[in-house]
């Protein structure tokens, strides 16, 4: 099915389009929130809310274009950035109410969400330190593969300024891995340390590739 007559369909409501969207892009959309977010959980949540705006603001849609999929991570992108304004919040309330009674944890996970969400927390320990707009603009060019055209327009922002915050991105980004190896580096060999493992595949999870932009 050609790109325009998609974008027609789903203006039009037609919701078997909408559904073969939300196959197509489901996947791509979670993996994109769950690099801003650094939460599977929450991830699940901006995808969903993700999706049902996109639904709700469908006839905004233009006629004419390529893909959706740079229109559904702009989506996402703005509903992970309120995800983290609303999680500082909320930890802001929490950090002046009395420690709660500790209780017994009882959830199980499996060991590839284990996994996954370990590897998700070394990077975060990284990406943290860049500013919100580098890693929006990171995580669009680099991990989810839009290029600098679509990424302007998922963001709102000219191309030129993707370009510059792209670059500062990768500059930084690379400054941080170098400091977090050596930390680790230097942790690992302490007695009692070892956390070698977790660092190593955090850098290379982390360093961005110049095959990410085109």
């Amino acid at each position: 099915m050609e790109d325009n007559e998609v974008r027609e369909r789903i203006r039009a409501g037609d919701r078997e389009a909408f559904g073969d969207l939300y196959d197509r892009y489901a996947r791509t959309v979670h993996q994109h929130a769950a690099r801003l977010t650094g939460d599977l959980s929450a991830a699940e949540d901006v995808m969903s809310e993700t999706f049902l705006a996109a639904w709700r603001t469908r006839e905004q849609v233009r006629a004419e274009g390529g893909p959706l999929g740079p229109w559904l991570l702009g989506i996402a992108t703005n509903k992970a950035r309120n995800h983290r304004r609303g999680v500082g919040r909320r930890l802001a309330f929490l950090a002046r109410q009395p420690k709660p009674e500790e209780t017994a944890d009882f959830a199980e996970a499996s060991a590839e969400r284990l996994d996954h969400q370990r590897e998700l927390a070394a990077v975060r320990a990284v990406l943290d330190r860049l500013r919100e707009p580098e890693r929006e603009v990171l995580a669009l060019c680099v991990w989810a593969g839009l290029d600098y055209a679509q990424t302007a327009d998922a963001l709102g922002v000219p191309v030129g300024t993707v370009r510059s915050r792209l670059s500062r991105a990768r500059k930084r980004l690379r400054a941080l891995t170098g400091e977090r190896l050596a930390q680790e580096a230097r942790e690992e060999r302490e007695p009692g340390r070892g956390r070698g493992e977790v660092a190593g595949r955090a850098a290379i999870v982390a360093l961005p590739s110049e095959r990410g932009s085109r």
